[in-house]
């Protein structure tokens, strides 16, 4: 496959003019001016062209929940839902990530390995969708927060046992609720801690021992400050809540800088509305929070918390939009959810990049975005491990 466009990003800040991408299988070949690589396709290469758009690579949305559906009551919807129809809904949650330009998805929170199997399935081509990096089940403690995923765990022997599970199973990544969250009913308070240290440690040394990452759910400052010091890889939401406000620890940021953790705050697509959930006070709070962190160095990675309340599968790009409120520049927003968020995941040698080498994911779309970060939004083409999709079609018409 050839595919030509008046610019190529070849990294977050740079484009190539009037450039090409050879593609051979699932991966990128050749990169570079368009009659230099035009020369080195075969007759019976399939050739797209975009002489006034721009080739970017594939997105990644580092944080989604594809067993949960988007609605106002994820929770009692994922309840009524028995592991079939739940994985038939999940395909089609997978196929929205793909069609809106998300070729990297990273489901933190799952039932029964269903993300598994479906990153199974969309790897051999029987489903479309983005390559998912699945954590299985996340640990918790008995009622605590999205203990209904099934994992439930107490003291460090069943911490251990349901990490060497997920690594059975054939988990990526290991996730853990170090503090409670809203969407547990009745569970521990967003704030508060739900693991003691030996737990938390006992959790990341096994995890490590097995080469994978650690992706800690933690919204309060305690919280925080535990994952930090027992070693876990990303952070996700990072609020820095206490019972009775935010509480930045200075200490903490320079470790979390220091140690080169990365932080996902999640942001919902539908960030605009924040103030009139949580009040102006309360959410300029919470976005100067974000923005500190950024100012200070923290690595910021790009996630959306699709499945949640109000956060379907095609928001990526309206969550990027947060970042350039607070004054990020394009550049910096378009590496958090490619190359540096492919680096936070453990994939930056091989996706995050259009360079030869590298799994062929990328997008194809109007304008530039690194002048209009909306430009995302107008995907004329999605190339996800070398298959093609075009927006309007199905699978089957490609």
């Amino acid at each position: 496959m050839l595919i030509t466009a008046g610019r190529v990003l070849v990294d977050s800040r740079t484009y190539l003019d009037d450039g090409a991408v050879l593609i051979e299988g699932d991966s990128i070949t050749a990169v570079g001016p368009r009659a230099e690589i035009a020369e080195q396709a075969g007759a019976d290469a399939v050739h797209l062209e975009f002489p006034e758009g721009t080739i970017v690579p594939g997105l990644i949305d580092a944080h989604v929940h594809l067993a949960f559906d988007g609605g106002a009551d994820p929770v009692a919807t994922l309840d009524e839902s028995s592991d079939e129809t739940l994985l038939k809904d999940m395909r089609r949650r997978a196929e929205q990530l793909l069609l809106s330009g998300v070729t990297t998805a990273r489901d933190l929170g799952d039932r029964n390995g269903l993300a598994l199997r479906l990153d199974e399935e969309i790897a051999r081509g029987g489903s479309p969708g983005p390559r998912i990096v699945s954590a299985g089940t996340p640990a918790t403690p008995p009622g605590g927060h999205c203990h209904f995923l099934g994992g439930e765990v107490s003291g460090v022997t069943e911490v251990r046992d349901l990490v060497r599970r997920n690594i059975t199973a054939g988990a990526d990544v290991i996730k853990v609720m170090v503090t409670g969250g809203g969407l547990t009913k009745d569970g521990p308070k967003s704030w508060q801690s739900q693991f003691t240290p030996e737990e938390l440690q006992a959790l990341v040394g096994e995890a490590h021992r097995a080469g994978l990452p650690v992706a800690a759910h933690a919204h309060g400052t305690d919280g925080i400050t535990a994952a930090v010091e027992a070693g876990v890889d990303t952070i996700e939401h990072c609020t820095w809540m206490t019972n009775d406000g935010f509480d930045l620890r200075q200490d903490v940021l320079k470790q979390i800088v220091d140690r080169d953790i990365a932080v996902c705050p999640a942001v919902s697509p539908h960030w605009q509305m924040l103030p009139r959930f949580f009040g102006e006070e309360r959410a300029a709070a919470m976005f100067d929070l974000v923005r500190q962190m950024a100012e200070a160095g923290v690595k910021l990675i790009a996630g959306t918390d699709a499945g949640v309340q109000r956060a379907g599968f095609d928001g990526l790009v309206p969550a990027l939009s947060f970042y350039a409120h607070l004054g990020l520049p394009n550049s910096r927003i378009l590496d958090m959810a490619t190359a540096g968020a492919a680096d936070a995941l453990g994939l930056g040698e091989t996706t995050g990049q259009i360079a030869p080498g590298f799994r062929a994911d990328l997008l194809a779309i109007e304008g530039d975005p690194l002048e209009d970060l909306s430009a995302l939004k107008t995907v004329r083409a999605v190339v996800a491990q070398g298959r093609l999709r075009k927006p309007g079609t199905t699978a089957e018409q490609q």
